[in-house]
């Protein structure tokens, strides 16, 4: 019985969190054009309307137009197609960085709340060494030292997200494992692992969804800046860095090279830091508040 009115509780919450959310212009508008990135990215193939690697010199640096929409580059190629598949690259980074970072800091995060003392000071010290680096100075030198590639760019990405994945499940734990339900489980003989992963972490989904909205536009400016830099996906392939580096010697007879990928950045980023402000409202009103 308890059960079951837990259940109801927890479905009449979540539904009151989804009307909540959904009276949020703000965020509401940025999930949509985030789906709009995401589908583009899976549908890619699809969506493009040419070959986003293949030249065509005749139409070298057209302006936009009904052949060509958002007109092409110094080598003929598509500005539409190479946008759809430099979103695809930078939806695969931002979605693959952020599951790497969750997937090393959460466990750590919460062994270092939950049990604290030497293992709490290693993994903190660990996280300051780390934070001690700005994210986008410690991606570049991770990138550096690995090699450009798109896989690599993901991996240090991914990496100098980990910090900041550490403290707030650490924060989290450090919250929850005093609450009643808590202490109940362990007056009842349940073991760490029960307490960490069926009672502590479900209920720091809340606070982790939040840091995944925040990390993916994070990731999406990381990768645009490593392959701006060289570091990143390699031409031919088709990334916003890319783009937005070989605009350069091109801005004054055709500004849409670095106009286009430039406002896709932004609208990415934008839309995901939409989202997340507006499932922090919904979900953690207590960060709202600070």
């Amino acid at each position: 019985m308890l059960t079951t009115l837990g259940r109801i509780r927890s479905a009449s919450a979540g539904s009151g969190k989804l009307r909540a959310l959904r009276k949020n212009r703000l965020a509401m508008t940025g999930g949509i054009i985030a789906a709009v990135f995401v589908l583009a990215a899976l549908l890619a193939p699809l969506v493009a309307p040419y070959d986003p690697a293949r030249p065509d010199f005749a139409n070298a640096l057209a302006a936009p137009g009904w052949s060509h929409w958002l007109g092409t580059d110094d080598l003929g190629r598509d500005q539409l197609s190479r946008v759809v598949y430099g979103a695809r690259a930078s939806m695969q980074v931002g979605v693959l960085a952020v599951a790497l970072a969750f997937v090393v800091g959460v466990p750590l995060g919460l062994l270092a709340g939950y049990y604290g003392k030497f293992t709490d000071s290693v993994v903190s010290r660990l996280t300051d060494t780390m934070l001690a680096f700005p994210f986008l100075v410690l991606a570049v030198g991770l990138a550096a030292v690995l090699g450009p590639s798109l896989t690599n760019a993901t991996i240090a990405i991914g990496i100098s997200q980990i910090p900041a994945v550490i403290r707030i499940t650490r924060a989290e734990t450090l919250r929850l494992r005093h609450v009643d339900y808590v202490a109940a489980a362990v007056a009842n003989g349940g073991g760490d692992a029960t307490v960490l992963f069926r009672h502590i972490l479900p209920n720091a989904t809340s606070a982790l969804t939040v840091q995944a909205t925040v990390g993916i536009p994070a990731a999406i400016i990381g990768e645009a800046l490593l392959s701006f830099l060289g570091l990143g996906v390699q031409p031919p392939d088709a990334s916003l860095g890319v783009m937005l580096s070989g605009a350069q010697s091109f801005l004054a007879p055709a500004p849409w090279m670095a106009v286009f990928p430039g406002l896709a950045v932004v609208a990415a980023t934008l839309a995901f830091n939409l989202l997340g402000d507006g499932l922090r409202d919904v979900l953690d009103p207590r960060g709202a508040t600070r």
